[in-house]
């Protein structure tokens, strides 16, 4: 008691005086008596005597210096040492004592916070015109609503989409992230805002739906559970279009695509458009987000993994996420259509099966290239049931070990990294300039002709394909090209068709998976939405 009651610089006088006046003359004769110390208290003392030296002694020496008092500092002093705590602890501090509580209003504190916590960049002084302090800014819209900061999937059925909720300026804004138009597939990606968050008051934050063409307008943000959010829209009517769902659709394709309907001669193409139109729009913005994290890197991975934007025919350009698990690699759709929805694999790589490509005339031979891949299938069927064959005999404890595991088993491949060193090192002659000649085989159709004619080194991969409404998914072989450390192309075998992909040149915030097990369980959730 009385360790606490000198930290707080109140000291022994008021607390036992009130105790003083409640004892009987015995009892305080009694309480006088007691040591003004408690045992902890003195051993620390001893100890601080003990360092004092030899002629430090219980008798002789200096005497320690006076303790000071945390409530004796000047108040700027304690301003600086307030605004250097997290924002989460300063509720718990304003509740110790009077003083405190009231040096905890000054707005220098909670502008330092709303700084280095949120990146708040903005001149916060110009709320003092709005009556808005840092403070509330702090509590009723930053850390209220930092549950929702990061990256998201709408769900849209199987289109999905990306949205980045960040912190702009004095708003919290959630930005959907568009691919650039078909086919720029190196071109930025576009973004619109669908909702913001910002203090119009000091009661509570607004919210306001950004969807349509009318300006703002009211609407709600509901955090249903941890990585879950949904968004309405209660005034749909700002929605509409004085021309009517005609105009609403040209608008819209002149936003999605670039261009009008008649511009698109592809009939095929035209009723895939419609059907994404017709889809999309009846949302009206009320949708639920499911939180995404960008995939870990590892030093030895063959590229940093991250997202990327590319071409699937007539769907368009679309958004994947390319991600290293061990001895394989994964593109994750983001954004999906009807035939390969959003949160399925749309391409694996197996990084233990490299292919070399003939030179560039024997290259120019479909044939040929799809001789070379279903050799390296062949391979990889009789190593699976080389594998299986052995399992047994493992489970006995007397089995060979396989020469690699099954690409069709994702939690073994993660347990075993490829040998990305080795890789590297054959990866430095076409990190300088002098990568294998490239070009694609005659008859293989591509949305972009601008592909690169060099490539630094291929791997055989399966790519999934589907029929409407993912029906009769399956793996066919494929190729997968890396280009360079921004770029790669997959050639689908059975379709006789090329992806290119190129990454998305964006920073994200609060976007990186708390670990490589939340990452692994957020590509399992994405996925079983759809499957």
């Amino acid at each position: 008691m009385a360790v606490c009651a000198r930290l707080c610089g109140v000291g022994p006088a008021r607390g036992c005086r009130r105790r003083q006046q409640r004892r009987g003359p015995a009892e305080t004769a009694a309480a006088d008596s007691e040591p003004d110390t408690d045992p902890e208290e003195e051993c620390i003392e001893a100890g601080a005597a003990a360092l004092c030296g030899p002629e430090g002694g219980r008798g002789a020496g200096p005497s320690p210096p006076p303790r000071c008092s945390l409530l004796e500092l000047p108040p700027e002093l304690l301003v600086e040492i307030f605004a250097s705590l997290p924002g989460t602890d300063l509720p718990s501090l304003a509740q110790v004592c009077t003083r405190f509580r009231r040096i905890l209003l000054t707005d220098t504190i909670w502008r330092r916070r709303c700084r280095e916590e949120y990146g708040v960049c903005e001149n916060l002084r110009k709320l003092e015109i709005t009556g808005v302090s840092c403070r509330d800014v702090y509590a009723k819209l930053l850390h209220r609503y930092r549950h929702i900061l990061g990256l998201w999937q709408p769900d849209i059925g199987p289109y999905g989409g990306l949205l980045n909720v960040v912190v702009d300026g004095l708003f919290i804004i959630g930005w959907m992230y568009l691919p650039p138009h078909d086919p720029h597939v190196d071109d930025p990606m576009r973004f619109k805002p669908l909702f913001r968050i910002h203090l119009m008051e000091r009661k509570s934050a607004t919210v306001e739906c950004m969807y349509g063409h009318r300006g703002p307008h009211n609407g709600h943000i509901q955090i249903v559970k941890k990585d879950e959010f949904s968004t309405k829209c209660n005034q749909t009517d700002h929605h509409r279009m004085s021309g009517g769902r005609q105009e609403e659709f040209r608008t819209w394709l002149r936003e999605e695509w670039g261009r009008t309907l008649e511009d698109i001669f592809h009939e095929h193409m035209q009723e895939l458009i419609l059907m994404k139109f017709i889809y999309t729009s009846q949302y009206d913005n009320c949708l639920t987000y499911r939180r995404i994290y960008l995939p870990p890197s590892r030093p030895d991975d063959l590229i940093q993994p991250g997202l990327f934007k590319g071409t699937y025919g007539s769907h368009g350009l679309e958004i994947v996420m390319l991600s290293f698990h061990g001895k394989c690699a994964r593109a994750t759709k983001i954004t999906g259509d009807p035939n390969i929805p959003a949160g399925q694999q749309t391409v694996e790589i197996d990084l233990m099966h490299r292919i070399q490509l003939p030179d560039v005339e024997t290259l120019r031979n479909f044939n040929e290239l799809s001789r070379i891949v279903l050799e390296v299938r062949e391979q990889v069927r009789l190593e699976q049931q080389q594998q299986q064959e052995d399992r047994p005999e493992d489970g006995e404890g007397h089995g060979r070990h396989s020469p690699r595991e099954p690409q069709h088993s994702p939690a073994q491949l993660n347990r075993e990294p490829w040998d990305g060193g080795a890789v590297a090192a054959e990866e430095q002659p076409a990190q300088g300039g002098q990568g294998q000649p490239f070009v694609l085989p005659v008859g293989v159709s591509s949305r972009n002709e601008d592909y690169p004619r060099t490539c630094r080194m291929c791997f055989y991969g399966t790519g999934l394909i589907a029929g409407h409404g993912f029906t009769s998914p399956e793996r066919t072989p494929g190729v997968f090209i890396l280009f360079d450390k921004d770029r790669f192309g997959f050639i689908w075998l059975e379709l006789k068709s090329f992806s290119l992909y190129s990454r998305v040149q964006a920073s994200f915030r609060n976007a990186d998976a708390p670990s490589p097990q939340a990452f692994e369980e957020m590509l399992k959730n994405i996925q079983s939405l759809t499957s």
